[in-house]
């Protein structure tokens, strides 16, 4: 008698994998439900050597969330083991073949090869860090997720800011000893940038585009593009505060019986 097809798996299965050094326990609230946007957290661990008392934040979380402290003393001073310890940890959970894709929660531009390797089995990386986060570790994942949004209190308004993350810093510098960041200052709005990709991706006849391949197109030029940055919750909120620059229209879908939100660039069309 022949098998039964096995059904699809209807979400993916992540392993989150936690630089304590690199992380502040404030953000594991947000981090969680963040995480939950994406698919279920099958494995939750965070790495540290917990005899020292910086960890003491994380501490008092892990039992709350279920995350599996992982312990790693630092065999020379200077050196930092738990680094080797999380990859070593992801390689072994990669050939097990049972996961979709990692969640990487560190700040820390050690991380970046890893992440690449990762992406070349063909699994999802999720990056967490700190506006700090060295480049090449943002760019390594698919989606980068800057962790000062994810509190409650994440982005104050403002009328002029910069328009691009802060500068990078040290990747040696110790995210858990220090209190939470400040909240972040709402980021002028990458007009020109999100034009762009409306008019490389447009219809020729009409220059209309469906907003989630927008989002999507956005997402792979730049991971840590995320519309809470500038202040708006969704990609839909921040276009609709541009109207004259943005054209938004909802449609009938073929597929969902619902409706489809269409952009287009009103400066193409002039």
């Amino acid at each position: 008698m022949a098998s039964k097809p096995q059904p699809a798996r209807q979400q993916k299965h992540l392993a989150v994998l936690i630089d304590a050094d690199n992380a502040p326990a404030a953000i594991v609230e947000g981090l969680f439900e963040e995480i939950a946007k994406y698919g279920i957290a099958s494995v939750k661990r965070i790495y540290g050597d917990w005899t020292q008392p910086n960890l003491g934040g994380w501490k008092k979380v892990l039992l709350d969330h279920s995350i599996q402290p992982m312990q790693q003393f630092a065999y020379t001073k200077g050196k930092n083991a738990t680094d080797s310890s999380l990859i070593i940890d992801a390689m072994d959970l990669l050939y097990t073949r049972r996961f979709d894709g990692f969640c990487l929660v560190s700040s820390d531009s050690d991380f970046t090869r890893l992440a690449v390797r990762l992406r070349e089995e063909g699994l999802t990386v999720y990056g967490f860090g700190e506006q700090k986060t060295p480049k090449p570790f943002v760019s390594a994942c698919d989606k980068f997720v800057y962790t000062e949004i994810l509190r409650a209190d994440a982005v104050e308004p403002a009328a002029e800011a910069s328009s691009a993350p802060a500068a990078a810093g040290s990747s040696d510098a110790k995210a858990s000893d220090k209190p939470a960041a400040e909240p972040v200052k709402a980021q002028k709005v990458p007009l020109d940038f999100i034009a762009k990709v409306l008019d490389d991706i447009a219809d020729d006849e009409d220059d209309w585009v469906q907003l989630g391949a927008v989002g999507s197109t956005i997402g792979k030029l730049r991971p840590e593009f995320d519309p809470r940055l500038y202040g708006f919750k969704k990609l839909s909120d921040l276009i609709k505060a541009h109207p004259k620059r943005f054209e938004l229209e909802p449609r009938g879908s073929n597929t969902t019986g619902g409706k489809d939100l269409y952009v287009r660039n009103r400066k193409a069309r002039k």
